[in-house]
Parts: structure tokens; C-alpha cells; sequence
């Protein structure tokens, strides 16, 4: 089921359109821009006090050293004791503990952690329990690998294990959206593989609930927040965009990198230039115009809701000072909502299109 649109969709194609039995672009393309797709009104997860902290861990916080952690590290309610390995220059932030037991330089805060791990139960039960329940491609996307996808924004539901082995993970939308993914059991990223960002996503608004635990394979490069229910274990050299949070067991980590990421996202692109850039009005049924700040190479790419490329709509030298005309997707194109991709001198900008009989 498509989610509602504040826009009017063409109710009937002209006479001369219906014989041929080519497809109708909705006046989606109207909306120009960077635009949430496919995420409606979804709303990132409040972390509160868990916001600052880069580990959090219920039994034991342990690290091969050299880590780097950008960001507080944290154990509740086991002693102070359970937190090994680090070094003093290891941490950028602070490490707090239940008690004096610590490692040097921590804090013995038991009262604060006591409540940041109340909190990381609050914000892993909302993640948990995010409506409306995903059906269709956002209900066990991929079959339970997720490598080699494009996803756009949304809430994800996977009944199973989640796996993003073999190919790299990219996660496709504006500064302001969001992804949430509810896992059943367990996280499996594996070596190397890499959770991309692209079209100005953040790390802020990318939130994994694990319902057991998660492993983060050797030199694997994670994005997000990652509340699992029990441990987290990020093998050797792989990095996060993000925090490691897991509610009742260990977070493991060996020479990782750990960067808390900031809270306000990164405009796409700047005010003149994101008029310069992006989808121009143009008849539904002609194909899609668009706009580049300077004469360079642009790719508008046409992608379904799984992710894969559907169509290749303009490939080729653009235009800065007039504007560009792309082909309409192809005949044969099934009907349903595709996520328009257009880049030009390194920049993404994004568009929902709603492909109709």
C-alpha cells in the first residue's frame, strides 16, 4: 500500500495517449527538490540521555586496543571493573561507571547510567513498536539480505536474521529522512562491507533495533544507532558512524572506530544552488525536465522499490544554462512508486515519481 501524497494524481490519460499504452508520470515530478521517499511522516527515534554515548552496555565493555571512540562510553549495571583494555587516549569523551572500579579517569555516575539505560529500553521498545506494520517490499526486504540494495527511506521489518553480506548497503535519501529497521534476531554485516549514505542522508536518522545481537564484520564501515536487545561485536578495524548499544550484555570491540554522529543534518546542498539543481515542472506525460547549476556529465537514474536501477533515463553532457529534457521511463515499466535519482558535479538530488497505467 502507497502512502498518501499531498498531490493530485491524473485520474485519465488523453485519447491519444491511451492507444499507444504508454505510461503517465503523476504530477509528483512537480515537486522539485529533495523529498522523503517512501517514509512518510516517520519520525527518528528519541534516544535522550543515550545521545552522548558512543558504547552502552549492560555486562562488560571490552576493546583490543588501539580503539577510537568519539563519543562517552558507558556500563550498567555491571561494576566498573567490566570495562577493559582502553587506553588513556582512546576515548574522546568520557567513560562513566556504576562505581569507582572503573578504569582511570572514569566516572562513577550510577544514577545517570541507571537512566541512560532506562532510556536506551524506551527508545529500543519505540523503534520496536513503530507503526503501521511493514508489508510488501518493506517486510523482509531481500529475503533477509539486504547487501547490493539501494534502500530508500522507511520503516523495515525483517521477521528473521538480517544480513548485509556480499555486496555493499546504500541508503538513498535527504538530510531529514529517516530509516528505521526492526530486526527479529540477529545483525550480520560482514568483512568489508560498507553501509553507504547517499543523496545527503545522516547517521543520525539511520536507527537498528536488533532483537538479539549484532556482529560488525573485520574493516566493515556501519552507519546508525544499533540498540540490540543482547551484545554487539564489531571485529577487527571495522568502523561506525553511530553508537553501540546493547541493552543487557557486552559491546566487543577490537582496534574499532566509533564517531557519534551530529545531531543536525547537513543541508544537500546550499539555498542558490538547490534552485539551480533539481526536477523542473513539465507535462506528465513528456518525460522529465531538469536543472544543473553548470554545464558538466548527468545521470538520472529511475530506481523500484527494491532498490535496482529500472531505467537510465538521461546519461550524458547537461546543460547549466537551459534546461534538460530526460527520456519517460519505458514502455513495459510496471506501475508503482520509483525513486528518481539525479547527479551532476558530485552533487544527488531526489524525486518520488508514481508510474501509472
Amino acid at each position: 500500500m502507497y502512502p498518501k501524497f499531498p498531490f493530485p494524481v491524473p485520474s485519465a490519460r488523453p485519447a491519444s495517449r491511451r492507444a499507444s499504452g504508454a505510461f503517465r508520470w503523476s504530477t509528483a515530478i512537480r515537486l522539485a527538490a529533495v523529498m522523503p521517499a517512501l517514509s512518510g511522516a516517520l519520525e527518528p527515534i528519541n534516544l535522550r540521555s543515550t545521545t552522548h554515548y558512543a558504547v552502552l552496555a549492560g555486562s562488560l565493555v571490552s576493546d583490543i586496543p588501539a580503539s577510537a571512540i568519539v563519543g562517552d562510553v558507558g556500563l550498567s549495571p555491571a561494576a566498573g571493573s567490566k570495562i577493559t583494555g582502553f587506553g588513556a587516549e582512546e576515548v574522546t569523551g568520557k567513560m562513566y561507571s556504576v562505581d569507582a572500579s572503573g578504569p582511570a579517569g572514569s566516572i562513577a555516575a550510577a544514577t545517570e547510567l541507571t537512566a541512560a539505560k532506562s532510556d536506551l529500553t524506551t527508545a529500543y521498545n519505540d523503534a520496536a513498536g513503530r507503526t503501521p506494520v511493514p508489508t510488501g517490499r518493506f517486510l523482509n526486504p531481500g529475503a533477509g539480505e539486504i547487501g547490493g540494495m539501494v534502500l530508500a527511506p522507511g520503516l523495515y521489518k525483517s521477521t528473521g536474521d538480517l544480513f548485509i553480506t556480499g555486496s555493499d548497503l546504500t541508503l538513498m535519501g535527504g538530510p531529514s529522512d529517516v530509516w528505521i529497521f526492526q530486526i527479529a534476531t540477529l545483525l550480520n554485516v560482514g568483512n568489508g562491507i560498507q553501509v553507504k549514505l547517499a543523496g545527503g542522508a545522516s547517521a543520525s536518522n539511520v536507527f537498528w533495533q536488533v532483537g538479539s545481537s549484532a556482529m560488525l564484520g573485520t574493516t566493515s564501515v556501519f552507519a546508525g544507532t544499533l540498540m540490540a536487545d543482547q551484545s554487539i561485536v564489531m571485529k577487527t578495524g571495522a568502523s561506525m558512524t553511530g553508537r553501540a548499544l546493547a541493552r543487557i550484555a557486552a559491546v566487543t570491540l577490537a582496534s574499532n572506530r566509533i564517531t557519534v554522529p551530529s545531531p543536525n543534518a547537513v543541508p544537500l546542498l546550499p539555498a542558490q544552488a538547490a534552485r539551480d539543481f533539481g526536477f523542473v515542472p513539465s507535462d506528465p506525460y513528456q518525460g522529465l525536465r531538469f536543472r544543473v547549476p553548470a554545464d558538466g556529465k548527468a545521470k538520472l537514474e529511475l530506481f523500484d522499490p527494491q532498490g535496482r536501477v529500472a531505467a537510465v533515463l538521461f546519461d550524458g553532457q547537461a546543460s547549466g544554462s537551459v534546461g534538460n529534457q530526460a527520456d519517460g521511463p519505458p514502455r513495459g515499466l510496471p506501475p508503482g512508486l520509483y525513486i528518481a535519482k539525479l547527479k551532476s558535479l558530485g552533487k544527488y538530488t531526489l524525486a518520488k515519481i508514481l508510474v501509472m497505467n
